[in-house]
């Protein structure tokens, strides 16, 4: 391969040889073009600060992006980052402040620590919710200014974010006008009855970010945004910390990197951080359904849960982007990347053939790690999974949908609000030997491994789960290995659940259909197991509750969960 060398402190001026490399990706795609053949570009150790997003089309198949020294002792770190590094702080009463103009971040990160919104638990004073926002007995939210209201468990799945749009006084109460079109359209998703109870929209807010006032607990921040065009950054520091000394970063960009339409790139060792999502704190706000999908419009249906009981849940429903997409792409390789402080999910495949993401790890994500659709082939192996969903907290570990063929095998996830793997309607999805700990921390009513809709059209072609181990599923309500709503086609097999609320449930609606839950072993019975529906197969289960004894039974399975180390090199994926 033909290379090229790309420093933080290198001169585009320059050949892009190891000696004198280029400063920015740009001028190295734009020499990459210009060789016939394969071309390599090196990526030295240090920050490579993105100005706008970096796009690879057709023109750059073939072409790998390493961090110099992938895969040896002396492999270098290099971040490619679209953040923006906050300076000129000014201190008054114990609270950093600086002017930043335009910019217009969620997120932002202190010495490499996400520093969370600085929140309140919800309304103040007796506060009741109206057609068109709230009236409250308080005068505290009069002199709120760009303030988020955070809806958790509308439904238990759900997770919604609406920014309010003014407060006024009324005699002796406020009145709280919320933005449109964003509470409208959680009017019309969140409608329910359970039990008798009939709720409609998204009710009391059950927290509310993003206001100086709320600037109570060191190492939290509030951007505000009052004034157009004359934004101020607000921090209050944790002890010891010096506005000389720490290295504060505003996520800036939406997309670090886009792939659309090539053939055999790949990215080796690289670090991907530092961007934002901005839509959610948009008019629009973020009225969450399910997953990574939130309502834009376009009417709702209704599930009926059984006597009495229903929810309204959208016709169509739309994706959390990600920081770092590929788009059509086929025969891609993403190996041994992280990624890091970014606003939506790390990694989004739409489309393409034979994509593979191995061995690279995902954490400090506000929404999912790896998100895929429509696509053929993908291989998502070995990598790691944590604490992601920090701001959307229905986003699973790691989603696919609308795919043929996609393997989803040893990988770990772990620390998730949600869901740890989520297997949408497709055909032919294997999900293989994967370890699951602390799913479900956030929200409920899901599991470590979660299907849904069809996975096929018969056996040979449907869903296989086989071999993965399922551990502390957390809140209450929720089933750890789960299929869920209209499944059908499905094999799980020699799988491990322990430590979920359920370790499963044969009957849903609509109803399981050829599903077969075969040499599971759980510690404790699944619900329906002695009278499984019409449509499930359940045969040769085990239910061992002592602990030692089920450790004993376990092992091999459990021996073959989870990522594989370096030192095996990735050996082929066993069925």
């Amino acid at each position: 391969m033909f290379p090229f060398h790309v420093a933080p402190a290198g001169d585009d001026s320059w050949p892009g040889s190891a000696e004198r490399p280029f400063a920015t990706l740009e001028r190295a795609r734009s020499a990459a073009r210009q060789v016939s053949g394969e071309v390599v570009v090196l990526l030295r150790g240090g920050t490579h600060v993105l100005a706008r997003p970096f796009e690879l089309t057709e023109a750059d198949s073939g072409t790998v992006y390493r961090a110099y020294g992938y895969g040896t002792p002396e492999r270098e770190e290099a971040v490619v980052s679209g953040g923006r590094v906050i300076t000129g702080w000014k201190e008054a009463d114990g609270v950093w402040r600086a002017e930043v103009g335009d910019l217009d971040t969620r997120q932002l990160y202190v010495d490499g620590r996400r520093a969370p919104r600085a929140s309140v638990p919800g309304l103040p004073g007796e506060a009741v919710a109206t057609a068109t926002g709230y009236v409250t007995d308080s005068a505290e939210p009069r002199a709120w200014r760009g303030a988020e209201f955070v809806y958790r468990g509308v439904y238990p799945w759900t997770e919604a974010r609406l920014s309010m749009a003014e407060a006024s006084a009324d005699g002796g109460s406020t009145v709280i006008t919320m933005a449109q079109p964003g509470f409208g359209l959680a009017g019309e998703l969140y409608n329910s009855t359970w039990e008798g109870v009939t709720n409609a929209g998204p009710g009391l807010p059950t927290r509310i970010e993003n206001d100086p006032a709320f600037l109570r607990e060191p190492g939290t921040f509030v951007l505000d945004r009052s004034r157009p065009g004359a934004h101020v950054l607000l921090y209050l520091p944790l002890p010891g910390e010096d506005p000389a000394r720490t290295r504060v970063v505003a996520p800036v960009l939406e997309t670090l990197m886009s792939v659309s339409g090539a053939r055999g790139v790949a990215f080796e060792g690289l670090v991907f951080a530092d961007a934002t999502w901005l839509r959610p704190g948009r008019p629009e706000g973020f009225p969450h359904y399910h997953g990574s999908g939130y309502y834009e419009g376009g009417g709702v249906e209704v599930a009926h849960l059984g006597e009495g009981a229903s929810v309204t849940y959208p016709s169509s429903s739309v994706t959390i982007p990600a920081c770092v997409t590929f788009e059509d792409t086929d025969a891609a390789r993403i190996e041994g990347c992280r990624f890091t402080r970014l606003g939506a999910s790390g990694l989004g495949v739409t489309g393409g053939d034979g994509l593979v993401v191995r061995g690279c790890s995902f954490d400090t994500l506000s929404a999912g790690g790896v998100v895929v659709s429509g696509s053929h082939g993908t291989e998502i192996v070995d990598n790691l999974v944590r604490e992601v969903g920090l701001e959307f907290s229905g986003s699973p570990g790691i989603a696919v949908t609308g795919t043929r063929g996609c393997v989803v095998a040893h990988n770990e996830v772990t620390k998730v609000p949600h869901c740890g793997i989520v297997a949408g309607p497709g055909e032919g999805t294997r999900i293989l030997h994967n370890l699951t700990v602390s799913t479900l921390e956030v929200l409920a009513d899901g599991g470590g491994v979660y299907l849904s809709g069809p996975q096929g059209d018969s056996a040979a072609g449907g869903a296989v789960v086989r071999g993965n181990v399922i551990e502390d599923v957390r809140t209450p309500y929720n089933f750890g290995l789960y299929a869920d709503y209209g499944a059908s086609w499905v094999t799980l097999e020699e799988n491990v659940v322990v430590r979920a609320d359920n370790t499963a449930v044969l009957h849903v609606a609509p109803p399981l259909e050829n599903v077969v839950f075969r040499g599971n072993v759980w510690d404790a019975d699944p619900i329906g197991h002695e009278n499984p529906p019409e449509g499930v197969t359940y045969e040769g289960n085990v239910t061992v509750k002592d602990e030692h004894e089920l450790n004993a039974a376990t092992v091999a399975i459990r021996s073959r969960a989870g990522r594989r180390s370096a030192a095996e090199g990735s050996p082929p994926i066993e069925g």
